[in-house]
C-alpha cells in the first residue's frame, strides 16, 4: 500500500473535521469577532500582546508540538503496529485533543486570560483548584525533564550513514544554538526597527537552512572540549538547557518567545512540506506491520498504554496551559480561537502521523526499528528529502533541529507557565518574585536529570525513558482534569445536553485510561523497587490521590448544580466590565 494514500487520506480527514466539528464548535460557543479579548483590553506588552492570527498561530503550534508528536507515534507505532497508533491519532485529535485545546482556549479568554486553574477556582472551589494547581505543576516539571534529557542525548555521539558521511551529536548542538540566536536578533529588529514580520521571515528563515549547515561542520563537543564521556556531557547539557529554561522564562515575549515561535513555526511547516513533498514523489510503500502485538517488549500492553504512549498528537494536556497561559493572553479576536486553538492540535495531529510513516516505511527486522525516536524520524526526514537530490547527512541533520525546535519550545513555555502558577499561588508580583519563580522552576528538574536510572535489567537507560510512560500518563489526567474543569464551566453556563456527548464522553474516557496507566505504572515500581528506592512510585501516586481528589470535588459541584442551581466560589467576570 503506498505511504501517500495513508497520508493523504489522513490529510483529507483532518481538514473536513476542522471544517466540520470546528465549525460546529464556533457555534456551539457562540465566538464573536466583535468581543475585545484581554490581549487587547489588558495590553502590557509583556504578557498581553495581541498579535495576528497567523503569527499566534505559529507560535501556539510550535509551542504545543514538541518532541511528543515525533516520540510518541514512533514508540507506539513499533511497539504495536502503526494501525491501533494511527486510529488513536484521528479519533482523539478530532473528538478530544482538540475540543481539549479549543475548550481551554476559550474557557481562558472568557475569564480574563487567566490560567486553567483560576477558570477551576473560579467555577469550582479553591481546594480544587489548590488540588489542580498541585497536579499541573508536577506535570510541568516532568515534562522538562522528559524532554530536556531527550534533547540532551541527541547533542553528543555521533552517527555513520550507509553512505559514509557522519551526522555528530556536536554538530546538532552548534546549529541549535544558533538557532535559538536567530530569533533574539529578529525579535530585536522588529521591535526596535520598522523591520516587518513578512520581511523578517524572507531574512532569517533562510539562515536557519545555513545554521543547518554550518552545524557540521563546527561542532560544539562538550566532549572534547572538556575530555569528558557521552553520559558526562548528557549531564552537562542538562544543566545548560534548564540554565536556557530560566533565561526564557522571564524575558519579554516580544524578545524571544514570539519570534521564535513564529520562525520555529515556519521551520516545522517546511519539515511538514518537505515530508509530504517526498512522500508525493518518492514512492514509498507501508512495509511496517499494521497491527504488531497486544504488548510491548518492555510488558505495557496496547490497552491503556497505547493512550498515554500518544499523547501529543492525539490529546495532551500540556495544550491546555499553553492555551490558557500564553496564547489567550495574545488572541486578537475570538474567532481565532477556531484556527488556534482546534486547528493547530490538528495539524499537530498531522505532524504524529508523518512520524508514524517514518515507521510506516520500514520492515519489521530493519535495524533502524531499534534506534532512538529522534533518529527514527530524522532518517524518515532525510529519505523523504533525498528524493529531491538532498544529501542524506543534511536531511538527518534538518530531521534532528526540527525535533530540538519542537522541544525547545516546549521547554521554555514550560518554565514560564510554571512560574505564572509560582506566582499566582504566593502571590509574587514583583520582578523579583518572576526572577525567583522562575529559578525554583528551572532548578527542581535538576534533581530528576541528575540522576542514572535503570531498566529491568539492571542496564543504564537514558533518563527520558525511564519517565517517559510517568510524562504520558500524567499528560493524559492532566488533559481529562482540563475537560472535567470545563466541563462544570459549561455546566453554569448554558446547562445543556450536548455539554455531555461534547465533553462528557471524552472526559471519562481520558481519565480512565490515564488512572488505569499510572495505576500500572506504580505497581510495577512497587514491585521492581519497593516505595523508598524510586521517586517514581510517589509521584505515580500523589497524581492518583490528587485526580481523585479533584473529581469528587467536581461530582459535588455538579450535584448542587443540578439540585439547586448554586454556582462555584466565584463567577466569571465579563471581559468586557475590565475596561
Amino acid at each position: 500500500m503506498s505511504l501517500l494514500f495513508v497520508i493523504g487520506g489522513v490529510a483529507a480527514i483532518l481538514a473536513l473535521a476542522y471544517r466540520l466539528y470546528g465549525g460546529f464548535l464556533v457555534r456551539l460557543f457562540h465566538l464573536d469577532p466583535e468581543t475585545k479579548t484581554p490581549a487587547t483590553l489588558l495590553r502590557d506588552d509583556i504578557d498581553y500582546v495581541p498579535i495576528a492570527p497567523h503569527f499566534l498561530f505559529g507560535q501556539h503550534f510550535s509551542a504545543i508540538a514538541a518532541a511528543g508528536p515525533i516520540v510518541g507515534p514512533i514508540v507506539a507505532g513499533v511497539a504495536f503496529g502503526w494501525g491501533p497508533a494511527l486510529a488513536w491519532i484521528l479519533i482523539g485529535a478530532i473528538f478530544i485533543g482538540g475540543v481539549h485545546d479549543f475548550t481551554s482556549l476559550v474557557a481562558s479568554i472568557r475569564h480574563q486570560a487567566c490560567s486553567i486553574t483560576e477558570v477551576v477556582r473560579l467555577n469550582m472551589t479553591r481546594r480544587a483548584y489548590l488540588l489542580f494547581l498541585g497536579f499541573i505543576w508536577i506535570a510541568l516539571v516532568y515534562i522538562i525533564v522528559a524532554f530536556t534529557d531527550i534533547t540532551a542525548q541527541s547533542f553528543v555521539g555521533k552517527v555513520t550513514l550507509e553512505d559514509g558521511s557522519v551526522v555528530t551529536g556536536a554538530g546538532i548542538a552548534t546549529s541549535s544554538l544558533l538557532y535559538l540566536a536567530l530569533p533574539v536578533v529578529m525579535g530585536l529588529l522588529i521591535r526596535y526597527t520598522r523591520l516587518s514580520v513578512t520581511r523578517a521571515t524572507i531574512i532569517f528563515l533562510p539562515l536557519v537552512g545555513v545554521a543547518i549547515w554550518a552545524g557540521q561542520k563546527i561542532p560544539f563537543s562538550v566532549e572534547s572540549m572538556l575530555n569528558v564521556d557521552q553520559a558526562t556531557a548528557v549531564k552537562i547539557w542538562d544543566v545548560a538547557l534548564l540554565s536556557y529554561c530560566y533565561f526564557a522564562g522571564i524575558v519579554p515575549m516580544w524578545m524571544l518567545l514570539q519570534p521564535r515561535g513564529h520562525l520555529g513555526g515556519c521551520f516545522l511547516y517546511a519539515a511538514i512540506i518537505g515530508a509530504a513533498a517526498g512522500l508525493m514523489v518518492g514512492g514509498n510503500t507501508v512495509q511496517y506491520p499494521a497491527f504488531n502485538s497486544w504488548s510491548a517488549p518492555n510488558g505495557d500492553t496496547l490497552f491503556p498504554f497505547l493512550f498515554i504512549t500518544i499523547a501529543c498528537g492525539a490529546c495532551s494536556g500540556f495544550h491546555a496551559i499553553v492555551a490558557s497561559g500564553t496564547s489567550s493572553k495574545q488572541l486578537r479576536s475570538e474567532t481565532d480561537a477556531k484556527p488556534v486553538g482546534y486547528g493547530a492540535m490538528l495539524l499537530e495531529a498531522l505532524v504524529a502521523a508523518v512520524s508514524l510513516a517514518c515507521v510506516m516505511m520500514l520492515a519489521f527486522n530493519d535495524p533502524m526499528v531499534k534506534k532512538a525516536p529522534n533518529f527514527i524520524y530524522a532518517n524518515g526526514i532525510g529519505e523523504f528529502l533525498g528524493v529531491f537530490g538532498v544529501a542524506k547527512s543534511f536531511g538527518i541533520s534538518f530531521g534532528l533541529l526540527a525535533f530540538a525546535t519542537f522541544v525547545y519550545d516546549t521547554l521554555d513555555i514550560c518554565t514560564r507557565l510554571g512560574r505564572y502558577i509560582i506566582e499566582e499561588l504566593l502571590g509574587w508580583k514583583s520582578r523579583m518574585g518572576r526572577w525567583t519563580a522562575a529559578a525554583i522552576m528551572a532548578a527542581t528538574p535538576l534533581l530528576f536529570v541528575m540522576r542514572t536510572e535503570t531498566d529491568v535489567k539492571g542496564n543504564v537507560i537514558p533518563v527520558w525513558k525511564a519517565f517517559w510512560t510517568l510524562f504520558g500518563a500524567s499528560n493524559q489526567l492532566l488533559a481529562a482534569l482540563t475537560l472535567l474543569g470545563v466541563t462544570v464551566w459549561l455546566v453554569h453556563q448554558y446547562r445543556a445536553k450536548w455539554i455531555w456527548f461534547v465533553m462528557g464522553v471524552p472526559t471519562a474516557f481520558m481519565y480512565v485510561m490515564s488512572v488505569w496507566a499510572l495505576g500500572l505504572i506504580l505497581k510495577a515500581r512497587i514491585a521492581r523497587a519497593g516505595w523508598w528506592a524510586d521517586a517514581i512510585p510517589w509521584v505515580a501516586g500523589i497524581l492518583i490521590l490528587l485526580a481523585a481528589l479533584m473529581l469528587f470535588e467536581a461530582i459535588l459541584i455538579l450535584i448542587r448544580i443540578r439540585q439547586n442551581g448554586v454556582k462555584g466560589h466565584g463567577s466569571p467576570i465579563p471581559i468586557q466590565n475590565l475596561s
